[in-house]
């Protein structure tokens, strides 16, 4: 253009967008239930496309030409098994020779006043922030996506929704206004966490403009549903939440709040992956924009369906950074093709069951830091908080897992005999157990200024 920038609006074919990328509600009838042959004819065609746009981005020219690949060899979405994987630590490689973006980003900082784009970076719960840079169309595209997730789980048009996720380097914050305000023409009430929004000045909103939805961690809505209660307030009467879109203790948030709470997934480069629906048979893969694998964590081969393994994801939607064949190291599985109760015959992955780089060996058995937290409280005078250690004592590796009650001290011996029970009962290895008060494991978990929980640290070489 003769004045030399475009606008973000001026960046996107919206008529274009929204045929290949179809809104809420419309959706939910339309290619929510396409049959299989024509999801995946419509699968190649973008994978094909996607692979041609990555190769002219030097960190997968690289990686494949080594491997003997070309993107012009793709003739069938099994050939996609042909490309090699790359990981986290592959990204931080990048990033340390070509500093700061890497040489991964397939979008230019110099580029932005004709092609807008937007800057993220991961929440860093697995090591340095990783950055990712979004074109104006990824961002829509994305927030389209979130979109279909959050109107699948409840929130409607015109709905008011307070967003008290963290207004900070992490896009989730601006995912979901985005999709909220764009896509489902909702009143957005940025309260950001509790620490910018107090936690009781967050249930005041939420009860005073009869908000649908409350999005921040699960953890975190609990501890408002406590904040609301010494305020004399039920949060299954007085407030008006119809949704859930919370990630976390699903049956405690049900029992709490009184709604259905749907599982979800998703992760920084790509945004929200799949969403469970009412029939709960397992997360639908949005395949407009993805292909999902499961690969071995050791081998990075493919595995059958049902089998649990690494998260290996290919988006085919973005302009912008290319994720292809990039191995999350997540933990999941894939349901066969067949149709859902729901009607749709996307593609279902199991819900995220932990880290495959989280993997401790401890005396010989392998164990999860999130398959200890849910052992470890179930009891329901627990908190839904918990943090895992892994340590390293004389040459013995030891576990501790931290986890916190409202209950009397003189009831925490006889919580902490019946964790430990369970945890030897059903791992087979003795880990520790220690109880304190509500709020005492805040600042490892970071739950109230990281966009994701930690839960895990790994002391053994310190």
């Amino acid at each position: 253009m003769a004045r030399g920038f475009r606008r973000p609006f001026e960046a996107v074919d919206y008529s274009d967008l929204m045929r290949k990328h179809v809104p809420p509600p419309d959706y939910f009838d339309s290619d929510w239930l396409m049959g299989p042959e024509e999801i995946e004819a419509a699968q190649l065609s973008r994978l094909k496309h996607r692979a041609l746009q990555a190769y002219d981005v030097p960190f997968f020219k690289k990686r494949w030409d080594a491997a003997g690949f070309h993107p012009s060899s793709i003739e069938s979405l099994a050939d996609l098994d042909r490309v090699p994987t790359y990981q986290v630590d592959d990204i931080r490689r990048s990033i340390e020779e070509h500093p700061p973006l890497g040489d991964y980003q397939g979008a230019s900082l110099d580029n932005a006043a004709q092609d807008p784009i937007r800057i993220f970076m991961s929440g860093a719960t697995t090591g340095a922030p990783r950055p990712t840079l979004y074109t104006q169309w990824d961002r829509e595209v994305g927030a389209i996506l979130t979109a279909r997730s959050l109107y699948l789980q409840g929130v409607r048009p015109g709905d008011v929704v307070v967003n008290a996720w963290a207004y900070s380097t992490h896009n989730g914050a601006f995912n979901f206004d985005e999709a909220l305000h764009k896509w489902l023409s909702c009143v957005v009430l940025t309260t950001g966490t509790g620490n910018v929004t107090s936690s009781r000045r967050q249930v005041e909103i939420a009860h005073e403009y009869q908000a649908t939805a409350i999005l921040t961690t699960g953890d975190y809505l609990l501890h408002l549903a406590e904040v609301a209660k010494e305020m004399g307030l039920d949060p299954q009467k007085d407030f008006n939440l119809k949704a859930l879109p919370n990630i976390g203790d699903r049956a405690r948030l049900e029992e709490v709040w009184g709604v259905p709470n749907y599982r979800s997934y998703g992760f920084h480069e790509v945004q929200w992956v799949g969403i469970e629906c009412p029939a709960r048979e397992g997360l639908h893969v949005f395949e407009d924009a993805y292909v999902v694998q499961i690969i071995d964590p050791d081998t990075l081969e493919p595995l059958p369906d049902g089998e649990q393994g690494c998260v290996c994801l290919t988006e085919i939607y973005k302009t912008g950074s290319p994720q292809f064949r990039y191995n999350i190291q997540d933990l999941s599985s894939l349901h066969p093709r067949e149709k859902c109760g729901c009607g749709s015959w996307l593609r279902r992955m199991a819900p995220f069951a932990g880290r495959a780089d989280n993997m401790v060996k401890l005396r010989g058995v392998n164990i999860w830091p999130e398959a200890v937290g849910a052992i470890a409280l179930d009891d329901p005078r627990l908190e839904p908080e918990y943090f895992v250690r892994a340590q390293r004592e004389g040459t013995r590796d030891e576990m501790t897992v931290h986890l916190t009650t409202r209950a009397e001290p003189s009831t925490y011996g006889e919580i902490v005999k019946g964790a430990e029970a369970r945890l030897k009962e059903r791992l087979g290895v003795r880990i520790r157990v220690e109880i304190s008060g509500p709020g005492s494991l805040d600042e490892w978990t970071e739950i109230h200024t990281s966009p994701k929980p930690k839960r895990f640290r790994d002391e053994r070489e310190e």
